[in-house]
């Protein structure tokens, strides 16, 4: 339930903002000059505010399109990432965005036209790719935000480009009444079920993102594997196998898009937040070594390209 609906001055009076004042008119609606002034307030307790978000609507000013990091990409030279959203509502323990941000509020951008404009003057590259799902998950918040669905006439009459939406979540009902699209990937992020039990806290199952990936392959859709991050325990090699196999048994091999592959990984100072905010978690505190990351990603990386074609394969590092 969300706690409160922070308004930038700059989107009061847009439709979509309207129809969510009315949607949530028993929450406090506080007006803001800035979605900054909340959302990058020091002192926030992260936590807290993940059992109890409140959310923030605002446009988004500065640069909407900017290139992907070094190693995000599937094949393409020309990689960008937009981002609708901060933050997502699921709860993983290794999510870089709770060491990236103060706060763990949502804030959702309104101005749906100047992310299509931005995209739009990007595509005198070549054979470009566009991301969303990078700070929060694509699809998560979809009943509410509509932004993709509002996306896809977009995405349709631009086919020289390519858009993928990664997630986690199985809000895929307005996908399935959508006739598919060649040029937009939809893509899972995917572990075993033991380890989105202890680490993927309130995230679809295992078996729901894989059926409602076969729904989406089996509709048209083009699909994408996202095994990233891989997580080291010490049973991995009896984990991992029947995971794949189970996936590969499940889904038409020939008609998956792509699969990308790397393991947990921070940059230090995000590292060190993350382990301020769960000081008793083992895969925080005491991470894998990279000797162990490196044999847990030859392992699954060998598992995994028994089934597909190598051209398809994408490792996020090198193994």
């Amino acid at each position: 339930m969300i706690q409160a609906l922070y308004i930038e001055d700059a989107v009061r009076n847009d439709p979509f903002v309207h129809t969510l004042c009315t949607r949530y008119a028993t929450v406090p609606q506080i007006p803001c000059t800035h979605f900054g002034e909340v959302f990058n307030r020091k002192g926030q307790n992260f936590r807290l505010q993940k059992q109890k978000p409140s959310l923030i609507l605002a446009k988004k000013g500065g640069k909407l399109v900017l290139p992907t990091p070094e190693g995000y990409g599937i094949g393409s030279t020309n990689n960008f990432y937009f981002s609708h959203m901060f933050n997502c509502i699921f709860d993983c323990r290794y999510c870089f965005l709770q060491g990236l941000y103060q706060s763990a509020h949502y804030v959702v951008f309104v101005n749906v036209e100047d992310f299509k404009q931005a995209i739009v003057e990007k595509l005198e590259v070549a054979n470009p790719y566009f991301f969303s799902g990078y700070d929060c998950d694509s699809l998560a918040l979809e009943p509410l935000t509509h932004f993709v669905e509002t996306f896809l006439p977009f995405m349709a009459k631009h086919p020289e480009a390519h858009f993928e939406l990664r997630t986690k979540s199985t809000q895929i009902r307005f996908l399935l009444k959508h006739p598919p699209l060649n040029n937009c990937i939809v893509a899972y992020s995917l572990n075993p079920e033991t380890i989105v039990k202890a680490v993927e806290h309130r995230t679809p199952t295992f078996k729901q993102r894989l059926k409602a990936l076969r729904q989406l392959q089996e509709a048209g859709w083009l699909i994408g594997l996202r095994f990233d991050p891989l997580i080291y325990c010490t049973t991995y090699r009896e984990l991992y196998p029947p995971f794949f196999k189970e996936i590969f048994a499940t889904l038409d091999p020939r008609k998956i898009h792509s699969v990308t592959m790397g393991t947990m990984r921070f940059p230090k100072p995000i590292a060190k937040r993350i382990g301020d905010l769960y000081p008793d978690s083992p895969l925080i505190m005491r991470p894998p070594t990279e000797e162990q990351n490196r044999e847990l990603f030859a392992f699954c990386a060998d598992t995994v390209l028994h089934s597909i074609s190598k051209e398809i394969f994408f490792p996020c590092e090198n193994p």
